[in-house]
């Protein structure tokens, strides 16, 4: 179940915390073709509902799916707490600051951090 949400007027997908897990291409493929249906140029989903193989980078799964967010021109936000996976992953811990400080993928604790990213 996903519904659209405008912060400072930019439309953003939001996805509901219950439902199938994200874990691959064709996941990301589905979300991109209903944020671009509703015009959203952001997705976030939360945490929970990314497959543990999303936070293992030498999975690939990640990068796969930010891959495919970024050749649609649509941002991505993994919303909630992924503590327990950077606790697990120094490359994670990487990988989360590098992604946050760009525009295509964030790691965001909550609505608050989305809607101060996207005022400016």
């Amino acid at each position: 179940m996903t519904h659209l949400e405008r912060f400072h007027d930019v439309p953003v997908l939001v996805c509901a915390a219950e439902g199938a897990a994200i874990g691959g291409e064709r996941d990301a493929l589905d979300l991109i073709g209903d944020a671009g249906y509703q015009g959203a140029r952001w997705v976030v989903v939360p945490a929970e509902r990314f497959a543990d193989d999303f936070f293992q980078l030498r999975t690939r799964v990640a990068g796969h799916v930010v891959q495919k967010f970024a050749q649609y021109g649509v941002g991505l936000v993994v919303l909630g707490d992924i503590s327990r996976h950077l606790e697990a992953s120094s490359a994670l811990e990487d990988f989360v600051r590098e992604s946050n400080g760009g525009r295509q993928l964030w790691f965001l604790r909550d609505r608050e951090q989305l809607a101060e990213r996207l005022r400016g």
